[in-house]
């Protein structure tokens, strides 16, 4: 089915299933989020990390092109702008399909996280035809329709976070795909203004759905802005300019460096919104959480934690568990990887893919333009559902595993006589079902 008639049949499949999703709009309440009813409604979400925006350490280009504009680079010199665009697309039809969408309502997940790269909604400010104007891209909101369908179908939310802005927002150039060749969101009016147009055109679409649980304004900053003045003047525009179309979404507000500085931002401006610390690498105590409670007591806002992950099994299970206790809901981060045992969903690495990275590395001859096509389409074919593993011990260890010392079985039977490997372990917690001397980073 091509873009233009998925979008349109995503965009019937939402109005005729308008009725059915019970829990309405989420909004702050208190120190709480809660669903239409005013009952308080907990997040359990996964972000598609990988999806709209690669980023090097995902794609294992971290060395040569650690971020998407430089790989897309790298193709493009191999294989040509017209098959590396047919790439792009296989890419993104491939990493997200209604099954996953089906997998992770029945793992427990009720949200989806949507990392939007601006580039696949609008044109960037180099680009655009008359300056200073917006032109609009089908891509990135077909797609965006079609997951709000399959999500509506599921009674599940979708949080709209816009991770790479128009010119990219921090130093961190991987997370926002940022050129530094060119202006970047906070030396550029442009870019700002492109900004708050984005979010005003995504308000004025999604203002009366409900399924769209809320707006992530601004993904992980990192930025020297002096008390953050900048970026709360950015926040008050997209607001108003949000406010001017949607009075029924709840605004998601991260603080600067990588979402935990809130300098200058703890004065609420709006009365439904929700701060959104990000929690990576420290120790799952009340210690590492004290500041993001600090502010929901001090402000009556309520926490979102938008990003968490990338470590092991136990340190999800403990994690989970810490969120649970303090009542702030997550987004785990990401739901697929490349090679990798940390996603919940592991897509395996192609031998084609493999020999590329190898030539980009200076390892391997260069390979024919037909061999690096083939080899790239593979990748983007491996990275459906059905040709990846999922990883059922990440699921386990944030839902069960938080509130239960039981034991499953890792695989539902075992042939014997058969192979046992010792990595198939029970599921359950550490201590219990499996002993490991390092079991988190």
């Amino acid at each position: 089915m091509s873009l233009v008639y998925r979008s349109v049949f995503a965009l019937i499949v939402l109005s005729l299933s308008h009725p059915i999703f019970g829990q309405g709009f989420l909004r702050a309440d208190g120190a709480d989020i809660v669903d239409e009813k005013g009952a308080p409604y907990f997040l359990r979400g996964m972000g598609l990390g990988g999806y709209m925006v690669q980023e090097g350490y995902m794609m294992q280009t971290t060395d040569f092109a650690p971020t998407q504009h430089e790989l897309r680079e790298l193709v493009t010199e191999l294989i040509g702008a017209e098959d590396t665009e047919a790439w792009y697309q296989a890419w993104r039809d491939n990493y997200l399909q209604e099954a996953d969408v089906a997998l992770m309502d029945r793992q427990g997940f009720n949200s989806i996280r949507l990392p939007m790269h601006y580039n696949l909604y609008t044109l960037p400010i180099e680009d655009e035809p008359v300056p200073g104007g917006q032109t609009w891209l089908e891509e990135g909101f077909a797609r965006t329709d079609s997951l709000i369908a399959w999500c509506k179908a599921r009674d599940m939310y979708v949080i709209l976070d816009l991770h790479a802005a128009p010119g990219g927002q921090g130093q961190d150039r991987p997370i926002s795909d940022r050129d530094p060749d060119e202006p970047s969101l906070w030396d550029s009016e442009a870019n700002k203004t492109k900004t708050v147009a984005l979010w005003r055109r995504l308000a004025e679409r999604y203002a009366d759905e409900p399924v769209v649980g809320g707006y992530d304004l601004l993904n992980e900053v990192n930025w020297e802005l002096p008390g953050n003045t900048a970026l709360r003047e950015l926040y008050g525009r997209i607001t108003d300019t949000i406010r001017g179309v949607d009075q029924n979404h709840l605004l998601i507000i991260e603080g600067n460096w990588f979402a935990n500085d809130f300098t200058g931002l703890t004065e609420p401006w709006d009365d439904n919104m929700a701060y959104s610390p990000h929690k990576y690498w420290s120790f799952n105590d009340q210690e590492s959480i004290n500041f993001a409670l600090a502010l929901r007591d001090s402000t009556g806002v309520p926490l979102y934690l938008g990003e968490t992950g990338e470590n092991s099994n136990r340190w999800f299970r403990d994690a989970a568990r810490l969120y649970q206790d303090n009542n702030m809901g997550w987004a785990w981060w990401p739901y697929k990887k490349m090679a990798s045992v940390v996603g919940s969903v592991n897509s395996p690495m192609g031998e084609g893919y493999r020999q590329l990275l190898e030539y980009w590395k200076g390892n391997a001859p260069r390979p024919t333009a037909e061999g690096a096509r083939m080899a790239l389409m593979e990748q983007a074919e491996l990275l459906q559902l059905s040709n990846s593993t999922v990883q059922a011990g990440v699921a386990d260890a944030l839902f069960r595993q938080v509130d239960s010392d039981e034991t499953l079985p890792f695989a539902d039977s075992i042939a014997i006589p058969g192979v046992l490997y010792p990595v198939n372990y029970d599921l359950g917690r550490a201590g219990i079902a499996y002993s490991d001397d390092e079991d988190a980073t």
